[in-house]
């Protein structure tokens, strides 16, 4: 168990790395929209209106918001959180029952050790595949419609994969990471995090705290949503720091495009924009994308355009 170390393994040493600074009580706090989500479903056109407005304004400036008022029950993410909280408490011979191999996309990781060998993520997560389409009732069935609707028209029905996440206490906070700072490959990400705090944005050239809410879910863009909105909209760049004292625990959903589906800007966003009138992004299927930075890369800030230099121009659409 990484929490037991009591001293930082070398492996885990992000020191030198530029993004370390004020690692460590950071008092930034960012200041992103809350949205709510009550007049939404209340059809009232002038709430939908102002929630569009703070959406469209933090896409086109950091990528991230979160909701309020979603109508997910809190009973129901309780439940979530406690199995999550048994699943991490479960003794390590368990876990490593359904530990995700290299090469694979789900099953339980310390740390992924099975992918990289240096400046090792101080967390432990567990991944699993999950389609909205076969939900009978249950969270997705109440919130797809706020978030999916405005990319189903392009993606088609989408998949997603989820994933729980683990930060342990740790001795030496201000020499690793939680979770590195990194843009999601995604189209969008949707997250609970526990009241803990760690999860921080770049925004406005500086790190930032995010404000952790037990009523809120966190929502942030990805750099296949980027892609779509022809780079208008930014892909939120992240990272998750650690603490001596306190684990903290996240629940996260990604939604991804269809396999199928051809990830492009929308010709009629192209004719709207000023100047030149022209696709900043190639043409891509998600399964490639997938590929690249579950296997090849390690996803950043410029994991884009690492992408379309190493997609092979067979793959291309």
């Amino acid at each position: 168990m990484i929490q037991n170390q009591p001293k930082l393994p070398k492996e885990f040493i992000w020191a030198g790395f530029d993004s370390m600074q004020q690692q460590e009580n950071n008092n930034d706090m960012l200041n992103e929209p809350l949205v709510d989500l009550e007049g939404f479903f209340k059809g009232d056109e002038e709430a939908i209106k102002h929630a569009a407005e703070l959406i469209n304004k933090a896409c086109l400036t950091h990528g991230f918001f979160q909701v309020t008022n979603h109508r997910v029950d809190s009973s129901l993410i309780g439940a979530a959180h406690d199995q999550m909280d048994g699943l991490f408490k479960l003794p390590l011979d368990k876990k490593l029952r359904v530990q995700r191999n290299k090469g694979e996309m789900w099953g339980y990781s310390g740390a992924h050790a099975h992918r990289f060998s240096k400046q090792l993520p101080w967390k432990e997560t567990f991944s699993f595949g999950y389609n909205y389409v076969d939900d009978q009732g249950g969270l997705m069935n109440s919130y797809k419609p706020i978030v999916f609707d405005y990319i189903k028209s392009s993606l088609g029905e989408d998949f997603e994969y989820a994933g729980c996440n683990s930060y342990p206490p740790c001795n030496e906070p201000s020499l690793t990471f939680g979770t590195g700072p990194h843009c999601d490959p995604t189209s969008l990400t949707i997250l609970h995090q526990d009241q803990v705090g760690g999860l921080e944005v770049f925004a406005h050239n500086k790190w930032q705290a995010v404000r952790p809410r037990q009523d809120a879910f966190v929502i942030n863009i990805g750099d296949t949503f980027m892609a779509m909105s022809n780079g208008r909209y930014k892909s939120c760049l992240h990272r998750a720091v650690v603490n001596k004292k306190k684990e903290r625990k996240s629940l996260v959903f990604f939604v991804n495009p269809k396999e199928d589906k051809i990830v492009r800007a929308p010709q009629d966003l192209i004719d709207r924009e000023e100047g030149t009138k022209s696709r900043k992004y190639p043409d891509f299927k998600w399964p490639h994308l997938m590929e690249f930075t579950q296997f090849h890369y390690r996803a950043d800030v410029t994991t884009l355009q690492s992408f379309f230099q190493w997609l092979p121009s067979s793959n291309l659409p």
